[in-house]
């Protein structure tokens, strides 16, 4: 499966197909060779002919930059947080990682209360450019390992936060956030990693997207329109741009042209583009993974509600999680995740 991208409209550019995994790597290792001040940290990332981390991110990356520059860490998020914010503070620029989303509450205090806090206390005096990457999402690993946080962190005044759905998206979001001077929060949903490879994952999509060999950059900040609509809206984030994707085209079976919408970034978010498009459809259906209650869906339709009112035919709908944690057990997983059945039916009641 593959998204459309700004390269595939480009035939003069040489590109290949990458999956998710191969472009956060060749971003890194893009980085790495540009600017000698970028340094990677975590749990195994450095092992000598090691895996390459939990997802095999950085396979590779300490044979070709040493262990000096691909530092492998005790296990303790708060240490490897602690570790990147001072990094970045004495000049670096970090990339940081835990081998799941879910251990970043270890965390908290070294990312919320200071490498969030510490350019804006300094009053821009200090810059922390650290990068932390954190996989996410449900994978039969349950309550402990399977969550989707990016609403903590979209509530941090000071943290970027990145939420690539594809590998174009994820190298170059990947590229930018390590280029900027601020603290960013980078979220990779464990099933858009490939269904091949070492460490593949049950249920995992094999995502692939055309990546250019030349540079590029993706601004934050700009989402992106994967299908034009005119009917209904659906704005959505990692997975569950596919499962969107995906229920478009059965909607379209039944006659409802739906817009789908990638957010790329909550932190900063394109609001004009929401806006612009639910003017256009005046109805909206928000699709996360997170549980309901104050998921980054509740923003979106809370500034809608503010900017749109007058636009709107129908009530804003959300498609997200149960409130409970994730279950462990394959079924109840399918049940507690958003599917493309249920983003069908929430359109079709929403249009009707």
């Amino acid at each position: 499966m593959s998204l459309p991208t700004e390269a595939a409209s480009n035939p003069r550019s040489p590109a290949r197909e990458m999956t998710m995994v191969e472009a956060l790597r060749e971003a890194l290792r893009e980085e790495m060779r540009r600017d000698q001040r970028v340094i990677l940290l975590g749990e195994d990332i450095g092992i000598q002919g090691g895996f390459g981390g939990a997802f095999t991110v950085t396979l590779g990356l300490s044979e070709e930059f040493g262990h000096r520059r691909v530092i492998d860490t005790p296990i303790s998020e708060a240490a490897i947080a602690g570790v990147a914010a001072g990094a970045a503070l004495g000049g670096l620029r970090p990339v940081a990682d835990v081998q799941y989303g879910d251990f970043l509450f270890l965390a908290m205090d070294q990312l919320a209360n200071n490498a969030a806090k510490l350019r804006y206390m300094s009053g821009g005096k200090l810059t922390v450019p650290m990068v932390f990457r954190a996989p996410v999402g449900a994978t039969t690993r349950g309550s402990q390992h399977g969550q989707s946080l990016e609403a903590f962190f979209m509530h941090v005044p000071g943290l970027k936060v990145a939420c690539p759905s594809n590998p174009y998206d994820g190298k170059g979001l990947l590229k930018t956030a390590i280029r900027d001077d601020n603290p960013v929060m980078f979220f990779e949903h464990k099933l858009l990693y490939g269904s091949k490879g070492a460490r593949k994952e049950q249920s995992g999509l094999q995502i692939t997207a055309v990546v250019p060999k030349e540079e590029y950059l993706i601004p934050f900040g700009q989402a992106k329109v994967l299908r034009s609509g005119c009917d209904v809206t659906l704005v959505a984030n990692l997975l569950m741009v596919h499962r969107s994707m995906e229920a478009a085209k059965v909607l379209e079976k039944g006659g409802i042209d739906a817009e789908v919408i990638d957010v790329r970034t909550l932190v900063p978010f394109d609001w004009e583009a929401v806006f612009q498009s639910v003017r256009k459809t005046g109805r909206l259906i928000i699709v996360e993974e997170d549980n309901l209650t104050g998921g980054w869906g509740a923003e979106v339709a809370a500034r809608v509600a503010e900017s749109c009112i007058g636009y709107l035919d129908g009530p804003i709908l959300r498609v997200a999680a149960p409130d409970t944690p994730v279950p462990f057990a394959p079924v109840m997983e399918n049940f507690y995740v958003p599917s493309v059945e249920r983003i069908v039916a929430a359109a079709q009641d929403l249009v009707a």
